[in-house]
């Protein structure tokens, strides 16, 4: 494990976080499980192509591996964490987003838990739809079969059990957001509550 003490660490760690190796399992009800043979992500919204897509179809379309650190907003960090799946890149060009789409709502499994992210933060190369968590399929305890990954945000924001993505004119508060954590949940900001947007 890396000592927090070393000048990459210090680099890396936003203010207020710890470094863990582990790989803690938060959520706010039980595991969801998925049928993967039945799984289907529904794409609507604000696109001129709105679609719905099984998983092994989403299988095929995998372009992009990152290698990211990730930061809950309970205060863990884990350094290094190789991802795979489908960029978002790929995934707007083929449900074309109108110029009215300025945000997008993951839906999931998880007893219909939301949350909204700006449609700019998933124009980053490091924002994807992870379909792998270290070269195997994502288990059901970190979201899979399918889940969002987007790494300059804090964690609640890369929602598991993803069934659903909408494209949308306005934000929408998710469920962590309701009850009174950030919209924008930046870790280096440390915003980490709604007081702190």
């Amino acid at each position: 494990m890396k000592n927090k003490n070393d000048p990459d660490t210090k680099l890396r760690l936003p203010p207020g976080q710890h470094l863990t190796e582990r790989f803690p399992v938060l959520q706010k009800g039980t595991v969801a499980h998925i049928d993967k043979g039945s799984y289907s992500l529904e794409i609507d919204g604000e696109v001129e192509q709105p679609m719905i897509l099984a998983l092994q179809e989403l299988e095929t379309l995998k372009d992009i591996e990152i290698v990211e650190d990730i930061h809950c907003v309970t205060s863990w960090s884990k350094f290094d964490t190789k991802w795979g799946g489908l960029s978002f890149k790929k995934l707007f060009s083929m449900v074309k987003p109108k110029s009215s789409a300025l945000f997008v709502e993951f839906l999931c499994a998880d007893d219909r838990f939301t949350t909204t992210v700006p449609i700019d933060r998933l124009k980053r190369e490091n924002a994807i739809l992870a379909l792998t968590y270290e070269g195997e399929p994502i288990n059901d305890k970190h979201g899979g079969p399918v889940r969002a990954v987007i790494p300059d945000l804090y964690f609640y924001k890369s929602a598991k059990w993803i069934i659903g993505i909408t494209f949308l004119k306005e934000d929408r508060l998710g469920y962590w957001e309701r009850g009174g954590y950030s919209n924008k949940a930046d870790p280096w900001k440390q915003q980490r509550y709604s007081y702190q947007d």
